[in-house]
Order: structure tokens, then C-alpha cells, then sequence
């Protein structure tokens, strides 16, 4: 081997210690859980899409699921491979390139269901599920310029950033969307150090932003009036209610469900009804509990992290995995307005799968740490108020890495 360089099986070797062991066991385990979730609603979606000319195979869209499962696991396993710095790297150049093809998508876009979300070039996918891993990154970046320069106008230019991915995303329309990065801008707001009374305009701004869009933009009243006006028994919210508590506690059984014929998209916006129709509420509650043990464990992972940009970009990574699985299963709860946000690692889904891969595979690529190195600073514990208090006492003190034996 050259010089400076480790073999291939070394690399491997010191990605597996370095590795969050638990949170890929989770990962892997919800990813397992929404395979035989897809199973049980391509029957309802591949019905719904046959014609007289063309009968799909039940299980046609769990076929195609498996396959996109693959692809997107490894996406996930060679991106969580890159060390922090090259993992930065990759989601600036991912969010220039995909506010770019935002950009276009007014232009260029297909147009499905009346929302121009989607460009084809070879593949077709959606520029926004692309941004979103980009975006965390890349916020996660601007915010940590404060070390080097406490004077630089960070929070300006991620709000800019953020009002001009707003501006796009709502064109398309897709308020939903929109909302879900300002959520995680938010959390990015509130742990880069930014002074209370900032966040307190910035709670402000959002209320006044959220109410202009109710009287301005169309699409987001269309969406609330519905919500809070309650469903009709043909309304598809009120229709994925009714199938999530049709199962019970224990479910009707694999194959059973009769409600999800009638469920639209069943294998993505609403698989987590189609879950609970055949496996029960208490299958719902097990996936539930994944996601918190998901962001639970991030959160650990980050209490005593010394460096910055980790820590926001970790932290920005696990509120958009579990900010739009939140939004999801509240939609299927009749809880939230109708939104096109499918249920990550457990929906099907072709380009998003990838998109999702990227994003989780950036995560635990920010949150490796060498288990020889322990910290002594306090990190996320210092905004929480808990960690390792007693290695910084002093106002004066300075992280230190201690070398364990």
C-alpha cells in the first residue's frame, strides 16, 4: 500500500468500531418492519392502478420495494463510510445541486396530481427529497462559522436560505414540505447558541409566516379548512383514520385488511394505516418506538460531542428523520392536514429510498466517534444541562480529548 494509506479491509475495520452499532440496528430493524409493511399494502395500490389491459401482481410493488431496498441500503452503508469533513462535502454539493433543479422544476417539472414536485431526467425524482439531507448539512455548516467569526451574520443568511427554499417549495405547491425545513432550521436555530430573545422573533416571524399563508396562499388554506373542518367518509385523511383503528389492538392478520383496498397510495402516504389495520395498534406502537429510540439514541450520541458542526448537522439529520415520520402517522391519525410525505424507511419508494439513504448515511457518518477518544467537554449536554458537568467547571476551562487505554 502506498505510503499514509490503510488497506481496504483496515477502512472497514475502523468504520465498524467508529460506528453507531445501535442506531444501525434500529435503522435496520424499522427498514425490516416497512418491508413487511409493503407487503401487506401493494395488494390495495397494485388493484387500484390495474386496468382491463394490464393486471399488476399483488405483490407487484413489494417486488419493486426490495429492489429499491438494496440500492438504498447501500447507498446508506457507503455514504455513513465517508469521514466528517468529506461527509460536509457532500451535502453542500448535494444542496447547490438540488436548489438548482428546484429552481427548474417550475420550468421543466411533471405534473402529477396537480403538483409540479418532479423532474425527469433518465430517472424521475423529486428535487426536494434530495434537498432535504443537503439542506440539514449545509445549515448545520453556515451556523458553525461562528467559531471562527462570532461577528459573521449566520442567522441572516440561513434565514435567507430558508425564505428562498420556502418561495420554491410553496410554487410547487408544497407547504407541507416547507414546513418540515423550517422545523429543522429551527432546532439548528436554537442549538447553535442563538440568544433568547432572537428565538423569540423567530417564533414570532413563523406564527405571522404561517397565518399570511393561510390568507395568501391557497393551497395552505385549502389544506387547514379541510383539516379543521373534519372529513367526509369519502375524504382519503378520514378513509386512513378509519383503517389504522379497524385492526384493533392486534390487527385483522397479514393479507386480511379489507379497508386498504379503498386507501390511496396505501404502500406510501398511508402505510402506516394499512399497518394498523393488519398488525394492530400495537404494531403501530412498536414502530413509533423505533422512531423515538432512533432520535433517543442520536441524541445520546450528541450530549458530550465537542464539535459543532456534528452536533448541528447530527442534530438537524434526526429532526427531519423524525419530524416527517411525526407529521406522517399524525396524517394517518386524522391529526394533521393531508400531506404527499411518505413514512421514511418504511414506505415504498423508488428515488426517495435513495434520497433517504443519503440522509440517514450522512447521519451516521456524523455521529462516528473514535471509541478510544472520550470527551471532556459537554456539548449538546451543556444546552440540555446534563453530560459530563464536572470536566468544566471553570469558566475558563478548554475541551481536552483524553486517550483512553
Amino acid at each position: 500500500m502506498p505510503k499514509g494509506r490503510l488497506s481496504r479491509w483496515s477502512e472497514l475495520k475502523i468504520w465498524w468500531r467508529e460506528i453507531d452499532r445501535v442506531l444501525l440496528f434500529l435503522i435496520l430493524l424499522l427498514m425490516s418492519f416497512g418491508t413487511i409493511a409493503v407487503a401487506a399494502a401493494s395488494p390495495a395500490t397494485a388493484n387500484r392502478l390495474s386496468t382491463s389491459s394490464e393486471t399488476l401482481d399483488p405483490l407487484y410493488f413489494f417486488y419493486r420495494h426490495i429492489a429499491w431496498q438494496v440500492v438504498g441500503l447501500g447507498t446508506m452503508l457507503g455514504v455513513s463510510m465517508l469521514t466528517r469533513d468529506n461527509a460536509r462535502r457532500l451535502g453542500i454539493v448535494l444542496a447547490a445541486t438540488m436548489l438548482f433543479f428546484l429552481f427548474l422544476t417550475p420550468l421543466i417539472g411533471v405534473e402529477i396530481n396537480g403538483a409540479r414536485r418532479w423532474i425527469r431526467i433518465g430517472m424521475q425524482f423529486q428535487p426536494s427529497e434530495f434537498l432535504k439531507p443537503g439542506f440539514a448539512i449545509a445549515m448545520a455548516w453556515i451556523f458553525a462559522w461562528r467559531l471562527r467569526d462570532p461577528n459573521l451574520p449566520v442567522l441572516g443568511i440561513a434565514t435567507g436560505t430558508l425564505g428562498l427554499i420556502a418561495a420554491l417549495m410553496m410554487a410547487q405547491p408544497d407547504f407541507g414540505g416547507t414546513i418540515l425545513f423550517a422545523g429543522v432550521w429551527f432546532v439548528m436555530v436554537v442549538l447553535s447558541g442563538v440568544d433568547a430573545k432572537r428565538i423569540g422573533f423567530v417564533i414570532g416571524g413563523g406564527i405571522a409566516g404561517i397565518t399570511a399563508a393561510y390568507f395568501l396562499y391557497d393551497n395552505a388554506r385549502h389544506r387547514i379548512d379541510s383539516f379543521l373542518g373534519g372529513g367526509t367518509a369519502y375524504d382519503q385523511v378520514d378513509l386512513a383514520s378509519r383503517t389504522l383503528l379497524a385492526g384493533g389492538w392486534t390487527g385483522a392478520g397479514y393479507g386480511l385488511g379489507i379497508r386498504k383496498m379503498s386507501l390511496p397510495e396505501a404502500h406510501t402516504d398511508y402505510i402506516f394505516s394499512v399497518i394498523g389495520e393488519e398488525f394492530g395498534l400495537l404494531a403501530c406502537a412498536v414502530i413509533v418506538i423505533l422512531y423515538l429510540a432512533i432520535v433517543g439514541r442520536v441524541l445520546m450520541r450528541l450530549v458530550d460531542e465537542e464539535d459543532l458542526f456534528a452536533l448541528l448537522a447530527g442534530a438537524g439529520l434526526v429532526s427531519l428523520l423524525g419530524g416527517q415520520a411525526f407529521i406522517n402517522m399524525l396524517v394517518n391519525l386524522q391529526l394533521f392536514p393531508s400531506k404527499g410525505m411518505t413514512l421514511p424507511l418504511v414506505s415504498y419508494g423508488g428515488s426517495s429510498t435513495i434520497a433517504i439513504g443519503i440522509g440517514v448515511g450522512l447521519l451516521l457518518a456524523v455521529t462516528r466517534r473514535n471509541p478510544f477518544l472520550k470527551s471532556r467537554t459537554k456539548g449538546l449536554g451543556e444546552w440540555m444541562g446534563i453530560g459530563q458537568a464536572d470536566a468544566m467547571n471553570s469558566p475558563s476551562a478548554r475541551p481536552v480529548r483524553e486517550i483512553q487505554p
